[in-house]
């Protein structure tokens, strides 16, 4: 994903979030993460075939460190979810007033997201009122050229809600995509203690 974002950055973009706007950074940060994974496996299998109880213990202190990070960032996300909220709210609100209509990566990818959840701005069509005048047409139902009054009338819902309601839509997904995630981990653990263990009971 990492080398993906960095050929084709600008496709990769538009499959995030429009939020993000630094690809080269994501790019970086998927292919250091998939380097760190590669280098896991390879501890925990080198140490399994080896037999060596430091690499077995190593990657068992290194998977339970992902694991409690994994539980700890669910308990602060759903702790100060509000909070999170509003930190995005801003920096979002300020990227699409500032850019919007002048960069055309970040337009291209606000339109897209758009016209894609029927949605318009991240709060409202408000959003827009400091974009010298420019509101997409996604941001009113006629087909008529989209104006401030005529997106008042349509008042069409932020992206930001559509979001948040497809996410809940899909909520069994996410969480039994973090569950499988969940039981890998202890799966990983478990068999790297188990033969920790057997190590020591043959060395006995």
């Amino acid at each position: 994903m990492g080398i993906w974002a960095c050929v084709d950055g600008s496709y990769f973009l538009r499959m995030l979030a429009p939020f993000s706007r630094h690809t080269i950074n994501v790019s970086i940060l998927c292919a250091v993460l998939g380097a760190g994974l590669l280098m896991l496996g390879l501890l925990g299998g080198g140490g399994a075939i080896r037999q060596s109880k430091c690499q077995l213990l190593a990657f068992f202190s290194v998977v339970l460190a992902v694991f409690v990070t994994n539980i700890a960032s669910g308990v602060v996300t759903l702790a100060y979810s509000s909070f999170a909220e509003g930190i995005i709210r801003a920096l979002a609100t300020e990227m699409l007033r500032k850019d919007y209509g002048t960069e055309p990566m970040v337009t291209k990818v606000w339109n897209a997201t758009m016209s894609e959840l029927a949605c318009c701005g991240y709060s409202s069509y408000a959003d827009f009122e400091l974009t010298a005048g420019t509101f997409p047409p996604s941001c009113c139902r006629s087909a008529a050229p989209c104006n401030l009054a005529e997106a008042a009338r349509s008042n069409m819902q932020g992206c930001f809600r559509a979001i948040l309601q497809m996410l809940t839509e899909h909520a069994n997904i996410v969480g039994g995509i973090a569950a499988g995630i969940g039981i890998l981990e202890i799966a990983a653990m478990t068999v790297s203690m188990f033969l920790y263990c057997h190590l020591d009971n043959n060395d006995g």
